[in-house]
């Protein structure tokens, strides 16, 4: 398969096929924080985030949720559907915790009575700053009609996934999703679904995400393997 790398990112490098409709993602063993600012290389990250990102959207693939991903290639490889990403980073929120929290000055591990879905403008320069629907609709990121989808979508994949997780003694904090327009237009799940992009706490109250990196909590590795495990007992 004849292979052109198309993007370098911080977590994946994306390869074009020569299927014009497929790209390869490939993870990289890189942990990063406050927008890159910190680095580290964590060997056997790039296996843990492509094998729990694959086997959770193979159950949204399952599940009736459209989404980029096809298979997986490799320990670290993933062909997926090529889509134009759209320039929103879509934030649910099941708890307080993290930068909400220090936003709106409460503690974490508040449940809310209702999930609350949060847009970030996807731009590196302006360190993805906090935006709303009208912020979304005068950048012409998306129309009104994309930006109801896109928040529907996202509180139905977070019903799923709050389910899943619940079954295997975890609890779904928050998470980060992507979404981009395939060669039909239609709007669909994209980037990848890892503890890189959510905040999973167990019973105890244990972070079992990528906290445990930037708030230099212990071994990334053993969490991202104590989740895998977990995941793969999932029926």
């Amino acid at each position: 398969m004849k292979r052109d790398l198309v993007y370098s990112g911080k977590a994946k490098d994306i390869y074009s096929t020569e299927n014009d409709d497929l790209i390869v993602s490939v993870y990289k063993d890189q942990a990063t924080m406050l927008n890159g600012a910190r680095k580290e290389t964590i060997s056997g990250k790039a296996v843990l985030n492509n094998q729990i990102s694959s086997l959770i959207f193979e159950k949204l693939n399952a599940a009736g949720i459209a989404t980029h991903f096809v298979e997986k290639l490799s320990e670290t490889e993933q062909l997926n559907k090529k889509v134009d990403i759209v320039p929103l980073e879509v934030v649910l929120r099941n708890v307080t915790a993290g930068s909400f929290s220090k936003r709106f000055g409460v503690e974490e591990g508040l449940a809310l009575e209702m999930p609350i879905v949060e847009f970030y403008y996807k731009n590196d320069d302006l360190d993805d700053p906090f935006i709303n629907d009208e912020h979304v609709t005068f950048l012409k990121i998306a129309t009104d009609e994309d930006i109801a989808y896109i928040k529907a979508e996202t509180r139905r994949i977070n019903e799923l996934l709050k389910d899943w997780f619940d079954q295997i003694g975890l609890r779904l904090i928050d998470f980060k999703l992507e979404f981009g327009k395939d060669k039909n237009g239609k709007i669909i799940l994209a980037d990848e679904f890892s503890p890189d992009n959510c905040r999973l706490w167990d019973a105890e109250g244990r972070h079992m995400d990528k906290d445990v990196f930037r708030r230099e909590l212990g071994s990334l590795i053993d969490v991202y393997k104590e989740v895998l495990e977990k995941l793969q007992e999932l029926k």
